[in-house]
């Protein structure tokens, strides 16, 4: 006996098929955005702890700002301290220097040679007078230049002939002005890297 099926079998296969087709089509897209749920998240995560590390840095980065400024400000007050403390160490120490200019002056004196004027301006002092001969006067410059220790850089201004005493038995000497440098004691220091300050002062 022949069996014939009448009902529409096709249609009911494709709209089977249909149905499977939209059914995994819907899973897809659920899988789909539940991985992109996943990954929008995960990244979302590493932005946060990011933001986490940059907010840190950038406290951080403040207070090493304000500490440099700290730093910079008592770098300033150090620096204004030695100042200040230079300027008081150079007080003291031209406060004894006329001293030493006329200890020297007496010592490095050779007989024959006579001042009649000193004018002291800062460090420099004009020494102004009259000896016997131009060799006096070569032997004043040698004795100030390589024989003081508080005198240096002797220079000479002027040196002019001149007749002294009375008019019948005059004199012929020779009138001066030579410059010279008073140094400090901080800056005067014998061949042994010792100061020759306390020397002097026997």
């Amino acid at each position: 006996m022949i069996l014939i099926n009448l009902l529409p079998h096709r249609e009911a296969a494709r709209k089977k098929r249909k149905e499977q087709f939209f059914t995994q089509l819907g899973l897809s897209a659920l899988l789909g955005g539940l991985i992109c749920g996943a990954v929008y998240t995960w990244y979302q995560g590493q932005i946060a702890a990011q933001e986490n590390r940059n907010n840190f840095l950038r406290a951080e980065i403040k207070k090493l700002e304000a500490e440099i400024k700290d730093v910079a400000t008592l770098e300033a007050q150090i620096a204004s301290l030695r100042a200040r403390q230079t300027a008081v160490e150079d007080l003291q120490a031209d406060r004894n220097l006329p001293v030493h200019l006329l200890e020297e002056l007496v010592r490095q004196l050779p007989d024959g040679v006579y001042l009649s004027s000193m004018k002291q301006e800062n460090l420099n002092v004009l020494l102004s007078g009259s000896a016997q001969s131009q060799e006096r006067v070569s032997e004043l410059l040698r004795n100030l230049g390589n024989a003081s220790q508080w005198l240096a850089r002797p220079e000479l201004v002027e040196i002019v002939a001149a007749n002294v005493g009375p008019k019948g038995d005059p004199r012929r000497v020779s009138n001066f002005t030579i410059r010279v440098t008073l140094v400090r004691p901080s800056s005067n220091v014998n061949k042994t890297g010792v100061s020759a300050a306390p020397a002097a002062k026997g």
